[in-house]
């Protein structure tokens, strides 16, 4: 299991990461959502880290989880402060988006509980767990 960690972690990582950056254009450029302030942070988090991926999955650069798991934390703690205010009725009463689309706005509803901000948290959350166990596999040697 440790060298499938070593010799994939950072490649799944980099797909999960531009997955989920191809699959937020998709909702704003084509679906035509406009996104909220949150969301727009949790932009600033996810993007680069599918650039950053990219680059370490293609040097085969382990150093990287270094710069990875603060960004993916960061976003993650975003996302769920997100998923928070649009699923608990006494977070969105707290007003962070004081301009343009409100952020308790659910466009998408699958289920009753996956919404935009709940796939952007899978995405950090499952990055996060891979970074630490491409960590924790680099370590062993």
């Amino acid at each position: 299991m440790n060298e499938q960690v070593r010799r994939y972690g950072m490649y799944i990582a980099w797909i999960i990461a531009l997955a989920a950056t191809l699959g937020s254009l998709y909702f704003s450029e084509i679906r035509g959502f406009v996104p909220c302030e949150l969301c727009w942070s949790q932009r600033i988090f996810m993007y680069p880290l599918s650039i950053i991926l990219g680059v370490a999955v293609f040097n085969n650069d382990s150093g990287v989880v270094r710069y990875v798991l603060p960004l993916s934390l960061i976003g993650g703690s975003i996302s769920v402060y997100h998923y928070m205010v649009q699923k608990i009725p006494g977070f969105a009463e707290v007003k962070p988006c004081l301009q343009g689309v409100p952020c308790n706005v659910q466009y998408i509803n699958w289920l009753g509980f996956i919404t935009i901000p709940f796939l952007a948290l899978t995405a950090f959350l499952l990055i996060t767990l891979i970074m630490i166990g491409v960590r924790q596999a680099f370590k062993k040697n």
